[in-house]
């Protein structure tokens, strides 16, 4: 995607995807391969795809992921203690609870299950090798997760699941052409929701949105579960409210949700479709539900700003405070902040604060949406020079992200560069007229007072 010439030009790009059919009967995707909800978790736990059958030892590595409840597998396994196949699958399904429970004892849970897998069976163990590799995606420390798909490829070469690992772990940590090989043989090996999904997304980071779409409407087609098919009416919400087309994106979570209809994804991203569309009532309604089932501070953050830009004072501050006492656990430990955390710190705490957690983050996950909570966080703290080129990073991939251009507008605009930021403005509210509930208005008051100023060059 062009890109200004004030600004980097775009990361180079690996050829186009080749989704074919796998071993069982090899077809083409129509016409070569035909993306954002960029937050730094995108695939960690979510559409993970661990395929039944693959491990060398001989066990199906993830039916059980489908056929029980982590309960019911407990139970089975207490009548087959060494089963590794099993205990693998129920570290899994561990992995997939946590990511609607947004509770960290199940990630606790899923690496004590895994941990027993590898003690029953140390070796080739290619079923608890990739589920590790989630797990750790799943906790924000991606070279762990490197790591374990790398040993998870060792052991088994035409494992899909072990692609995906490493195809995350590379996104996240800003390895873009690694990611994308990753994420061709993934889908050479199996093209299903898991493949598909993360193709969808390497186009959706390069902005090519007719791209990710058809491929994310593959995904759907393709998903075996009501929790497949969920994740993926989730995505396809979300590139069109993103995109600005919020009736799309209405349409496609409602369909979501009468398959599932307690998944918080989905509920969060009809909340934004609501919003856009002018129904508060509802997208508060949406928010809280999703909250109430899974708070992640994404969902947290997003009902407090709505109740802001509401004018619900009390409301907003309800949701900060969950969030503050998020950040204290969040800071007891090891782990890094994620994007929202530091946005929040950014936006209404303490602005430096917010610098040493981005700079801690953006060292250890060098992702473009890591970059640009960094580059926001030092601009809330004056530090607009040193910013800029963070929020740079964060768009050269040619991501269509209406609040990362909102983001480096202002900076732009702090340091004097008008003809820049009022190109950004613009392009960020073309992306989405209703990008953000506090920050869209404020794009449309600093472009008009910069179109007041006179043309951009």
């Amino acid at each position: 995607m062009p890109q200004p010439a004030s600004h980097p030009s775009p990361h180079p790009l690996p050829p186009p995807f080749d989704a074919r059919a796998g071993r069982g009967g090899r077809r083409r995707l129509r016409g070569a391969v035909l993306a954002l909800a960029l937050g730094a978790t995108f695939f960690a736990a979510g559409a993970f795809g661990l395929e039944g059958g693959s491990s060398p030892a001989g066990g199906s590595s993830t039916a059980a992921v489908r056929s029980g409840s982590p309960e019911a597998m407990r139970e089975r396994l207490r009548r087959l203690p060494e089963d590794a196949p099993g205990w693998a699958s129920l570290g899994m399904a561990y992995v997939q609870q946590a990511r609607t429970t947004a509770d960290p004892a199940t990630y606790d849970k899923a690496e004590s299950a895994l941990r027993t897998s590898l003690k029953v069976q140390p070796r080739d163990n290619y079923a608890a090798q990739t589920a590790m590799g989630a797990l750790a995606a799943a906790r924000h420390d991606f070279g762990a997760a490197l790591e374990w798909g790398r040993r998870a490829v060792a052991t088994n070469p035409a494992g899909s699941g072990a692609h995906g690992v490493l195809a995350d772990a590379h996104t996240q940590l800003g390895q873009y052409e690694a990611s994308y090989q990753d994420v061709q043989r993934m889908t050479d090996l199996r093209p299903d929701t898991a493949s598909l999904a993360r193709a969808s997304y390497t186009w959706e980071l390069r902005g090519d949105i007719p791209r990710a779409r058809a491929l994310m409407e593959r995904a759907l087609q393709d998903a075996p579960t009501p929790g497949d098919q969920a994740f993926a009416r989730a995505h396809l919400a979300a590139l069109a409210a993103e995109s600005g087309d919020a009736r799309t994106g209405l349409r496609e979570a409602e369909h979501g949700l009468r398959a599932v209809p307690r998944d918080p994804q989905l509920l969060e991203t009809r909340a934004r479709a609501h919003h856009a569309l002018g129904d508060s009532r509802r997208a508060v309604a949406d928010y809280t539900a999703a909250v109430a089932i899974a708070p992640l501070p994404q969902y947290v953050l997003g009902l407090g700003e709505l109740q802001e830009s509401l004018g619900h004072p009390a409301a907003a501050q309800e949701q900060y405070a969950l969030l503050r006492a998020q950040e204290r656990l969040r800071a007891a430990s090891t782990a890094p902040a994620d994007v929202d955390a530091i946005l929040f710190e950014a936006d209404h705490g303490d602005a430096r604060h917010a610098v040493a957690m981005g700079r801690t983050a953006v060292e250890s996950q060098p992702f473009i949406a890591v970059q640009d909570a960094y580059a926001w966080a030092l601009h809330r703290a004056g530090q607009d020079t040193r910013a800029l080129p963070y929020a740079d990073r964060a768009l050269a991939l040619g991501t269509r992200s209406a609040l990362s251009h909102y983001h480096r507008a202002v900076i732009e605009r702090s340091l004097g560069n008008l003809t820049a930021a009022r190109r950004d403005l613009e392009t960020a509210l073309a992306i989405d007229p209703r990008f953000h509930p506090l920050h869209a208005p404020a794009a449309r008051t600093a472009l008009r007072a910069l179109q007041r100023i006179g043309p951009a060059s």
